[in-house]
This record gives structure tokens, sequence and C-alpha cells, in this order.
């Protein structure tokens, strides 16, 4: 760390202190500023996720309850001997597609037809699930990129033990100048176990930003440059982090607030005439699997156009 920077200038001498004063301060305004832009995006958010699925959710819930019900007769069919075992691969296809597309479309859990079912090379969830049989193989180098990542991740996580030993500090020095019990005075007393309500509440829930604003309002007790060069980075830190929140909430995949109103509509339209048509196609599939012959029909138009259902 850089030492404390100092300077005299034309109306008297600025202190290393009030520098650093003035660098917490902006990191708390900062933090105070982005934490409300990041409310107001997930209250946005949250009302146009809502807006969405009161439009779209009957049918999103229609198609999943259809792709849902193929799952029976398809396993019953392997049961039928009555196909070859190319057919029998193609209908075991059908089955981990069916499943993988619930899983990530919808979010709906299929890991019991997937660790059925799918080869494990296919399917990180099945590889994840299942035990180890065979001796562990030697893992491949990483590549730089994946070096860098897993190098950022453990900063990550060491930048978040940091903040929780700040947050741990700052609660006993605010504990020590609010302790309730110290005060004589009834009202001063009453005053401080409110104060040291608001304070525990942050403590518990890992809150350094408010233990922070606290410690800035309280008088009763002295910060020095170290301590608060530390709680300064602490802060930026959480800028960081809080810049990524919102970038998430406005750039994520299930984010409404890049899009114009008129095009969320079109979207949505769109979407709906596409699930419409899924359901609708579901519903003929189903009707053609409770036979081997339609069954057998099914499977070589698939084969044909190279498609999946």
């Amino acid at each position: 760390m850089s030492a404390p920077l100092s300077f005299t200038p034309s109306n008297g001498p600025f202190t290393a202190n009030m520098f650093t004063q003035q660098a917490f301060q902006r990191a708390l305004v900062e933090v105070e500023n982005l934490r409300e832009q990041l409310r107001r995006a997930e209250t946005t958010q949250a009302e146009a996720r809502r807006r969405y699925w009161q439009q779209v959710g009957p049918l999103a819930d229609a198609v999943v309850t259809a792709r849902q019900a193929l799952f029976a007769p398809l396993e019953d069919a392997l049961l039928w001997n009555a196909f070859s075992r190319d057919e029998e691969r193609q209908i075991t296809e059908l089955l981990v597609a069916n499943a993988q597309d619930l899983q990530e479309r919808f979010g709906v859990e299929t890991l019991d037809i997937l660790l059925k079912y799918a080869p494990p090379q296919q399917s990180e969830t099945v590889e994840a699930a299942t035990p180890a049989a065979e001796p562990e193989r030697p893992r491949r180098r990483q590549t730089k990129a994946e070096r860098a990542a897993a190098a950022e991740a453990l900063q990550a996580e060491q930048d978040q033990q940091s903040l929780l030993v700040n947050a741990k500090t700052v609660y006993r020095r605010l504990a020590r100048a609010n302790h309730p019990d110290l005060e004589r005075d009834p009202a001063r007393a009453a005053e401080k176990t409110t104060r040291m309500q608001r304070i525990t509440q942050a403590y518990e829930a890992h809150d350094l930003y408010t233990l922070l604003h606290l410690l800035a309002e309280d008088e009763t007790e002295p910060t020095d440059d170290s301590l608060l060069i530390r709680y300064t980075e602490a802060l930026r830190r959480q800028l960081h982090d809080l810049r990524q929140q919102l970038n998430e909430v406005k750039f994520g995949p299930w984010s409404f607030l890049g899009s114009t109103p008129k095009k969320q509509e079109a979207g949505l339209r769109q979407l709906k005439r596409q699930l419409r048509t899924e359901a609708d196609y579901l519903a003929q599939v189903a009707r053609q699997l409770h036979t081997p012959t339609d069954l057998r029909a099914l499977l070589r138009e698939l084969a044909a156009t190279h498609a999946t259902f």
C-alpha cells in the first residue's frame, strides 16, 4: 500500500486524516447510490417479470405438462420388444432430449431420466451425480483462461473473507461505544439499545456497508487512518460486487430492462405463438406413442428431418 497522501493548499494544511476521511465518505455515498440503483432495478425487473409470466406462464406450463407426459409412454415403448436396436436408441435419445429441454428451458428437475438414459459424456449433471466407479483419470492441463478464472474466483473468496473480518472489527468498535449496559442515563441507554439492535442486525447480515455507515455517524469512537483505508478498500470491493449485480439485473439472460416496451411486447407475442404451436405439436406426438406402428412412423419422420420434439 502506498504512503498516506498529504499536501498544503493555499487556504491551509490538508492532513492525511482529512484525505482518508473524505475518501471513506465518498465510498459510502457511492455504495449508497449504487445500492439504491440496484433496488430500483430489481423492483422494475420483478414487475416486468411478473407481467411476463402472467401473460406467458400458462402457455409455458402447458408445454411443461405436455413434455412430462411423454416420458411414461416412451419408457413403456422400450419394454415392448417391438423395435430394432437403432429404433430403441432413437427412443432413448428422445427421452434424453426431452429431459434436457425441460431442465434447460424451464428449470424442471429431470435428473432421474438423465441418470437412467443419458450417456455420461453427454450430461455434466449425470457425471456429477453418479458415484465414481473407476479410478480418477489424470486431469488435463488448464488453459490460460481457466487459470485466470480460477485465480479470479480465489481472489473473490479471499475478498469475501476480508469483508467478514472487517465487519467483525467494525462491529466490535461500535459495540464498545454503544453498549447500553454501560450507560447510566435511561434516555441515553434507550438510544443505545436501539442503535445496538441496528448494529447487531447489520453484523448478522454481513452488511459491512451499514456497519461502516453507523461508524461514520458515531462521534464517540475516533477512527485512525489505517482502519479508514481498510474500510474504504472494503467498500470499493463492495462497489465492484454491486456493479456486477446491477449489470446482471439489467443485461442478464432474463432481463427485461434492456428492451423498449414495444420490443418486449413483440417478443412476448412471438414467444406465445411458439409455445402455443409447441404445445399443439406435443399433443399430436403424444397420440403417436401408444402403438408400435404409430411410434415407428414418428421415428422415421424425425430421422428424415434430423429433428427431435
